[in-house]
Formats: C-alpha cells, sequence, structure tokens
C-alpha cells in the first residue's frame, strides 16, 4: 500500500510558541494531518480535516473555535483539494476512517458522501447525542448530514502493541486497523497502516505537540496543554494513553512511526524526510 500524508487544514491560533513550542511570531503554526492510502480495496482517508463545506460556509463551524483557533479556510487545505492535486477524484475514495468526529477532522465527510465511513461506536453515539457547552460545538452534524454509509465499531478485538480491543476493519485489508484511544472524546481511536515493512500509527489528537510521546518525559507548550484539558472529556484515560504511546515510541526496534494530527512538525518530517528524523527535526 502507498501512504500519502496530507494538510487538509491549517489554524494559526494567537500565542506562537506557546501553542506549537517553535513559532517565533504572535500566531503558531497547527496542521490537520490526515492520510490517503492506495488500497486494494480504492482510497482510503484517514480523516477529513476541513472541507469545502467549511471553505464556502465558514458558519458550519462554531464561531468560538474559528477564533480561539484562528483557522484559514482554503480548499487547498481540505481533503477534497489535496485528493485532486494528487491526480484522484472524490469518487476514487471509497472508504473513510475517523479517528473522532471533531470539526477539524471530520469537515471533509461532505466532499465523499459515497465513501463508506468507518469509526468508533461511541463517538457516532456521542456526537449523535452530544451535550453541553463544548460538545456541542465541537460536533457539527451539518458536516457530516450527507454521510448515510456509517460503520461502527464496538471496543471489542485483539491485544496489539500493548493496546486492548485493536481490531480489522469490514471491506478494508488487515493493514489498516482501527485502534482505540479514549480520552481526548469517549470513542477517539488511532488508525494503524502496515506499509513498506513498519507500522504507522495515526494518533489522532490523543496527543498534540511531539513532546509529549518522543522522549523518556512529556513536555508540551501551556497553551496547547490548556487547550486539552479544555476538550478532553476523560483526562486519566487520555494521559493513560499518552503513556502507552510514549513507551512504544521509544521501544528500541517496535518497528512503528506515531504521528498526531496537529503536529506541523510531525507532517513536515513524515511528508518528506526519513522517520527516524522526528525527534530531532521537531525539538
Amino acid at each position: 500500500m502507498r501512504v500519502h500524508h496530507l494538510n487538509c487544514g491549517c489554524m494559526c491560533p494567537i500565542g506562537g510558541a506557546w501553542f506549537d513550542g517553535r513559532s517565533r511570531g504572535a500566531t503558531a503554526s497547527l496542521v490537520c494531518h490526515c492520510l490517503l492510502i492506495e488500497s486494494e480495496a480504492g482510497l482510503v482517508l484517514v480523516d477529513t480535516g476541513f472541507g469545502t463545506g467549511d471553505v464556502r460556509r465558514p458558519d458550519r463551524l462554531s464561531g468560538l473555535f474559528r477564533r480561539m483557533n484562528n483557522i484559514k479556510l482554503q480548499r487547498r487545505y481540505t481533503a477534497l483539494g489535496e485528493v485532486e492535486r494528487l491526480g484522484f477524484d472524490a469518487r476514487d475514495v471509497r472508504h473513510i476512517v475517523l479517528t473522532h468526529l471533531d470539526f477539524d477532522h471530520a469537515g471533509g465527510l461532505s466532499d465523499f458522501p459515497h465513501a463508506t465511513v468507518h469509526l468508533m461506536a461511541d463517538e457516532l453515539h456521542s456526537a449523535e447525542h452530544a451535550r453541553g457547552f463544548v460538545a456541542r460545538r465541537r460536533y457539527r452534524q451539518t458536516q457530516w448530514a450527507a454521510t448515510t454509509n456509517w460503520r461502527p465499531y464496538a471496543a471489542t478485538g485483539e491485544n496489539w502493541m500493548g493496546f486492548p480491543a485493536v481490531r480489522d476493519l469490514e471491506g478494508l485489508p488487515s493493514d489498516i486497523l482501527l485502534v482505540p484511544l479514549a480520552g481526548h472524546t469517549a470513542g477517539h481511536a488511532g488508525v494503524a497502516v502496515h506499509t513498506d515493512g513498519r507500522w504507522l500509527l495515526h494518533a489522532g489528537d490523543a496527543y498534540f505537540f511531539h513532546g509529549e510521546i518522543h522522549g523518556p518525559d512529556r513536555t508540551c507548550p501551556p497553551g496547547m496543554r490548556a487547550y486539552q484539558d479544555l476538550m478532553n472529556v476523560d483526562k486519566d484515560a487520555r494521559l493513560e494513553n499518552q503513556q502507552r504511546l510514549r513507551a512504544l515510541a521509544n521501544a528500541p526496534d517496535a518497528g512503528i512511526t506515531i504521528f498526531c494530527s496537529h503536529d506541523a512538525g510531525e507532517l513536515h518530517i513524515l511528508g518528506g524526510q526519513p522517520a527516524e528524523d522526528l525527534v530531532s527535526a521537531t525539538s
């Protein structure tokens, strides 16, 4: 399988390095790191970032989060824009695997209405029955109102690299796995892909900053730490999963590359530089 690393969103919150740990100016640089997988089952997207519908109608998003994250809505920073840039068509995308349904991960669903959408059942339930100030703003049903081909999964499966209840997905190769990583949301998950003799693990929003797992001790800029605390539904579960990810990321010869959704340095490295340069190049 061939894997493409995509940027399907651009967010520039005020605070610079206070959020991303590296920016020298007043604004930070955050991405929406998605994957496009060329598989025997057709094209598979892992997350969709923002969609063209969000570009046309920014009011699909919560005004609070638009301002807080200083979102830059441009068609080139959408999954459809990236798919077309690579020479494919929207109908070539047969499957979408979601880490979760937050507004910056599910916005592109409306651009691929014929795709089968795989996700944790707890996540779909939480989004469809959103309650509370944050939940009603993070989940935007207008982004996925046209989606009909849902494939929700219960948290059952096999142990995999220290994570329980990991499973393969209907209609997809066994080289693509759904890895429950609850905490950021109730049904948050990672997506593991086996390619070129090693595993890639898209950890979604299980962490936001490379220093949280790529090193023996957790480090995270204060602004990003505060944002995570605002968004998580179960902080203890999130930190427990971060600890597991950190142990795996630092295990010798584990044969796995782990990355998250919003660290621009990780996307830069994985989009064109050797994976082993991850820590040094983003530190």
